[in-house]
Formats: structure tokens, sequence, C-alpha cells
């Protein structure tokens, strides 16, 4: 069940319990990560999504696992593609059992 209340972005997770107390720029993170300071920049400005890559880089150097970098990714997705479905009310569940 999607919860009322929007999900954070992965991206502003990073720049509040990461970047900022650590006073840590874009660019140090870029490095750190080896990616482009573009693909921080998207990620921390909530452009771009957390994928199954970024997900390693991010649990190694801020030890975590990435599976906390995914399931946050995956429930900020969720929650956004359910306010976009409006069909979703219009789908019937179908009963397995009589398919048998």
């Amino acid at each position: 069940m999607l919860t009322k209340r929007k999900p954070r972005h992965p991206g502003a997770l990073i720049k509040r319990q990461y970047l900022e107390p650590l006073n840590m720029t874009n660019t140090k993170l870029s490095e750190i990560l080896d990616v482009s300071r573009k693909t921080v920049s998207e990620i921390i400005n909530e452009q771009a999504g957390i994928s199954p890559n970024m997900a390693l880089r991010l649990a190694k150097a801020f030890q975590t696992t990435p599976e906390l970098w995914l399931n946050l990714q995956q429930k900020y997705d969720l929650w956004n593609a359910a306010q976009e479905l409006e069909t979703l009310e219009a789908i019937s569940p179908i009963d397995i059992h009589v398919m048998s």
C-alpha cells in the first residue's frame, strides 16, 4: 500500500544526510564515486534516479547497503507512478483460482 505522503527522492537524502553535514561538494562526491559531476548533480537535484550501479557506488562510499538506495528509489518511483496512473482504479483483480 502506498502512502499519501510523497517519499523523499534519494538525492535529497544524500544532500541532507551526507553532503551538507560533511561540507562536501558535488565535485568531491563525483570524484569519490568515480562518476561525472553532472551525474551527481542530477541525482542531488532530483532530476535522475539511482541505478543499481550507482547504488553500489553509494553503498561503498557511505558504508550502507545498495538495497537501501534501491529501496528509496523504488518507493519514490512507485509513489510518482501511482499519482500519474488515473486508470489504476479501473483495473479489476483477476481471480487466479478460476483460471486453473
